[in-house]
This record gives structure tokens, C-alpha cells and sequence, in this order.
């Protein structure tokens, strides 16, 4: 990625870039169509790591090396894990579970860039983002029952609160890949673009959120994240709390002003 600001570090099959405001990370094992592996997990987990910590960086791009997004997890990898026993995928599924989780958590926007296909771990991967810019060819599989296997990486639930349980279970279960369009459809994919233009459609979906006010993106995660399991009246004084810290910086004062004086806002964001 030679036209990115910086070059931070090729780890694990997983290359951290910095552009500007933003974070890149794209997943670099074309030969396994980017299959996942506990590595790539470990450098994931080391790149939000360093996006939560740097205040400077905010929003995240994740995607895939030559066109294609993940095949997910790398099968010959999965069949030599048994003759280890469980305990090792055990390890390896929590790793996984670690960096899906630190997307979620992650104070800062993220965004996955989908071409050619998301399948497995890999749509999972794509779920965990707050937003998926997909090619128009893209195809997102829960290919899991193909080879006898259960979802991971919050696959499921992920689906569950955008599709009805029928859904659900038919994808997971006959493992049939999914078109863009009709998970745009869904609520689960936020753009649809031309494949040669996908990944930079999603820079520049980057670009205005690291312009915008950082630390309400944070807020909005975390009530999103928490809605369904706090009461109406718990989520309620969420909601008034966030607003009254949100209105009480910076931010909002530029954002007042700006909007006052008719002129665009200047967030300084964290």
C-alpha cells in the first residue's frame, strides 16, 4: 500500500496502515484467499489496541488483499487442530472471539470493505464492523454446515438482530451464499459499489466519519451495544447522561457554532 501516509507494521498476515486519521487493516494471505489464523487474530487484536489508544486515529478500515475478502478459517489448519485436542481450538476460537470483540468495543468507527466474498469467520469478521461497504458482485456465506461446523465469531446473533429466525437458520444451515443487494436490503450492508470501486468508496466513507465528532461515534456504539439488555428506563438515563457529556464538550460547542453560523463544523474529535 504504497500511497498510505505510513507503513506501522506486516504482521501476522494482517498489514497495519495509517492514512491520515485512519487505520487500515487489511488481511494479507492471498494464496488462502486471506483465511484467518491465530496470528492474524493476535494482530488484530494489537491494531485496536492501538486505535482505542491513539486519539489521533478515528476510524478503521478493514479488507482484503487482491479483491477478496476472506474465506475465513483455513481448513487444513482446522483438521490438524484435532489431533491436538479441543483444547487448543478451545484457545484459537477465543482469539478469535477476542478481536471481534475489540471491533465491537472499539471507541472509533469501523468499516469492512467486501469484494468477492465474505465467507465463514470471514462474514462474521464483516458483521463485527459498524458498516460494510460491499462490492456488487460481493457474496457473504455462513459456509460453516458445508464442512459439519457451527458459526463463530457472533455470526448468529449478529444476523438475529437484522433477520427473522427462519432467515437466519437458512443461512447458516443450507449455507448458500448471499448477494449484496439483498443484504443492503437487510440493513446489513450500508453501500453497494462497483467492485473496482468498493475500496475506495470505503476510504472515503473513512474520511467523513474521521471528520466527524469522534467520541459521539463512541457513545452511539455503546448504547447500540447495550440497548438490548438494559431496561427502557435504564437506556433512557444512558441516553441523557451521553447527551449531557456530548453536549458539555468541545465538539458541540464547534458543532453549535458551525451550524449557527452556517458554516461547515471543525471536529477535533477525542
Amino acid at each position: 500500500m504504497a500511497d498510505a501516509d505510513s507503513a506501522i507494521v506486516d504482521q501476522g498476515s494482517l498489514r497495519v496502515d495509517r492514512r491520515g486519521p485512519v487505520l487500515e487493516l487489511s488481511l494479507l494471505n492471498p494464496g488462502a484467499r486471506n483465511a484467518l489464523s491465530p496470528a492474524i487474530y493476535a494482530a488484530g487484536c494489537r491494531a485496536f489496541k492501538l486505535a482505542r489508544a491513539d486519539e489521533t486515529i478515528r476510524a478503521v478500515l478493514l479488507f482484503g488483499a487482491d479483491g477478496f475478502f476472506c474465506a475465513g478459517g483455513n481448513l487444513n489448519r482446522l483438521k490438524a487442530n484435532r489431533q491436538n485436542g479441543p483444547e487448543q481450538q478451545r484457545r484459537s476460537i477465543d482469539s478469535l472471539h477476542e478481536w471481534i470483540t475489540a471491533i465491537r468495543q472499539c471507541p472509533k468507527p469501523v468499516v469492512a470493505a467486501v469484494q468477492g466474498a465474505a465467507a465463514g469467520a470471514g462474514f462474521s469478521l464483516a458483521l463485527a464492523c459498524d458498516l460494510i461497504v460491499a462490492a456488487a458482485d460481493a457474496r457473504f456465506v455462513m459456509s460453516y454446515a458445508r464442512v459439519g461446523l457451527s458459526p463463530d465469531g457472533g455470526a448468529i446473533a449478529a444476523l438475529a438482530a437484522a433477520l427473522a429466525p427462519q432467515q437466519v437458520f437458512a443461512a447458516c444451515a443450507l449455507a448458500d451464499p448471499i448477494g449484496a443487494p439483498a443484504l443492503q436490503q437487510a440493513g446489513i450492508v450500508h453501500q453497494i459499489s462497483e467492485p473496482a470501486e468498493t475500496l475506495a468508496d470505503a476510504r472515503a466513507l473513512c474520511a467523513r466519519l474521521a471528520q466527524g465528532p469522534t467520541a459521539v461515534y463512541g457513545r452511539i456504539k455503546r448504547m447500540l451495544a447495550e440497548a438490548p439488555r438494559r431496561s427502557a428506563a435504564d437506556h433512557l438515563a444512558q441516553e441523557r447522561d451521553a447527551f449531557v457529556d456530548s453536549l458539555f464538550s468541545d465538539d458541540a460547542l464547534e458543532g453549535i457554532d458551525a451550524f449557527l453560523g452556517k458554516r461547515s463544523a471543525n471536529f477535533k474529535g477525542m
